[in-house]
């Protein structure tokens, strides 16, 4: 109950110092505890909005919780040096407030230039209650050349804030582009509810304003192309999007953006209904198609990944769930691919099935209590001149009382005929417990790298968390395995989160035989909101790999 509390009063503070700017819908009747819904933000917000569905017992804080966050308003700081070095850390957060489920990305043609993205907490105090942080190096990661938080879009004339679940890109002419859920503060499918996509260039986000101004960090000029690429219909709601860009035959420059369309919650706030759905559009963002669905017949679908490979050909990949919702007993990964300059995906193959796949939801690890979740992460690589496709989950070892994972391994299958045949899933981790991995390959090498979280340096607990890369040969198997972090951290640390939430992912980005890997760890002591002694917080980090 004390975590539920902190996660309560992490609620009340977003709702009285972020409160958006659109009308709230009427009192929702449907309960449940959305925190284990689709959308972990999502779920503060509703609970931010409507407090008065909190449990009794929990009420009283939520009434408490006022004068603590005047005092916040009163502490809001942001005075740092902006171009200070921050060795592994990638944002200038001097109020101590989380970060998490990282995003990182590339230039191709000049790859100091590395652009992140997060939840970034800090939207607390922000008066339009934008949540998907930025964070941009121009100096190969040794420096944040301008980070802040991603503008409002327009929905049905409503100015909605940016909601998290970030994914970034960058394109030709190292162009930058967001991608980022945009909801209103009200319940599951009775709220506004898009995908937001954004450009920029490295000009105009370097010399944009920095830093806190206007009472928050969002400045629009930053980012002064955004569109919503799709609206969920009521009673839906659209989540988990990602991203990628890149040139796709005929078509020249593209973007390409697939998302969930979910619908039908329980009352935990589950869906029980899940479309994936994929948008292409132009490289400038003038001009989308309308939502291409990719999971017809299959009841409930989420989690995609999107890859523009080398061969112009676009795959995309996700998980389709076997029960009444997203926390069904078993999941299997599917496999979706266009031809170079298409929009029509002529192919659709299953990946191996695994009923022992990571579960989201109601299960979690064994030693931890952040939620967890399967998403079927891809790359390609062009071998021999022909397309291979890598796939990689999570599976564990043992699941016991149908909700505790026993050290998942990481696995691969890869396949070199458009997924009709795959070779045999094998582990690429190395022992313990290991989540969330994340796969790409370096366009210059052509090595294909692999990162993810692991708490096999913890021997005995099994608790304590590291980041680990690994290098991959064309077969699938480990080259090379490397421990990015030097100390283990303490995912429970977090003052606000404490051990609740730690993202849904992490990302990994390789060019000219280095890669760069985005995580977030409690290794920095801040005093939160400038009160107390410097403690443990959760901020995101950025570590260059030499492959």
């Amino acid at each position: 109950m004390a975590r539920i509390a902190r996660l309560m009063l992490f609620a009340l503070l977003l709702g009285l110092l972020a409160a958006p700017a659109f009308s709230q819908p009427e009192r929702p009747t449907r309960p449940g505890n959305l925190l284990n819904g689709p959308s972990a933000v999502m779920g503060f917000r509703y609970y931010t909005a409507h407090p008065e569905q909190a449990p009794d017992d929990l009420r009283g804080r939520f009434e408490a919780a006022h004068d603590i966050a005047q005092r916040a308003r009163a502490a809001r700081a942001g005075h740092g040096d902006h171009h200070a070095r921050f060795a592994r850390l990638f944002n200038r957060d001097t109020v101590g407030l989380p970060q998490n489920e990282e995003s990182i990305s590339d230039c191709t043609s000049n790859p100091k230039v590395l652009l992140g993205g997060t939840n970034d907490y800090r939207g607390l105090l922000d008066p339009e209650g934008n949540f998907t942080g930025w964070h941009l190096s121009v100096d190969g990661g040794r420096t944040v050349a301008n980070e802040g938080l991603l503008p409002p879009v327009e929905i049905a004339g409503q100015s909605i804030p940016s909601g998290g679940d970030p994914v970034f890109v960058t394109g030709k002419g190292c162009s930058l582009y967001a991608g980022s859920l945009n909801y209103g503060s009200g319940a599951l499918g009775e709220t506004p509810s898009g995908v937001g996509v954004y450009r920029s260039s490295v000009r105009t986000a370097t010399t944009c304003p920095q830093g806190e101004s206007n009472g928050g960090l969002t400045h629009p000029e930053c980012w002064p192309t955004r569109r919503v690429v799709d609206v969920a219909a009521p009673g839906r709601f659209l989540d988990k999007e990602w991203m990628d860009v890149g040139r796709s035959g005929s078509a020249g420059e593209v973007v390409w953006v697939a998302y969930g369309d979910l619908g039908d919650f329980n009352a935990e706030g589950n869906e029980e209904s899940g479309i994936i759905k994929a948008v292409r559009c132009s490289a400038d963002l003038s001009s989308c198609t309308r939502p291409i669905t990719l999971s017809t017949g299959q009841r409930v679908a989420e989690y995609p990944s999107v890859t523009i490979a080398a061969d112009g050909r676009t795959y995309i990949t996700w998980g389709e769930f076997f029960g009444d919702s997203f926390i069904g007993p078993a999941q299997r990964g599917w496999l979706a691919v266009a031809e170079p300059g298409s929009t029509s995906f002529t192919i659709r193959q299953a990946v191996p099935r695994d009923d022992l796949i990571m579960r989201g939801g109601i299960g979690t690890l064994h030693a931890n209590d952040f939620r967890t979740g399967t998403m079927f992460k891809n790359t390609v690589k062009l071998v021999g001149g022909k397309p291979r496709i890598y796939v990689t989950w999570e599976r564990c070892a043992a699941r016991v009382q149908e909700t505790i994972c026993e050290e998942p391994r990481i696995m691969l299958t890869w396949s070199a005929d458009q997924g009709r045949t795959w070779s045999r899933p094998a582990p690429i981790s190395a022992g313990g417990d290991n989540y969330f991995p994340e796969l790409d390959t370096d366009p210059a090498t052509g090595a294909i790298v692999g990162a993810w979280y692991t708490n096999r340096f913890d021997p005995v607990f099994h608790n304590r968390q590291d980041v680990e890369v690994v290098r991959l040969r064309d077969n699938g198997t480990v080259a090379h395995r490397r421990r990015v972090t030097r100390i283990s951290n303490e995912t429970e640390s977090d003052p606000i989160l404490g051990g609740a939430f730690i993202g849904d992912y992490l990302e990994i980005t390789a060019n000219r035989g280095s890669a760069w890997v985005h995580y977030n760890a409690n290794h920095r002591h801040v005093a939160l909101i400038g009160e107390g002694v410097p403690i443990p917080q959760q901020d995101n980090f950025l570590t260059r790999i030499h492959e």
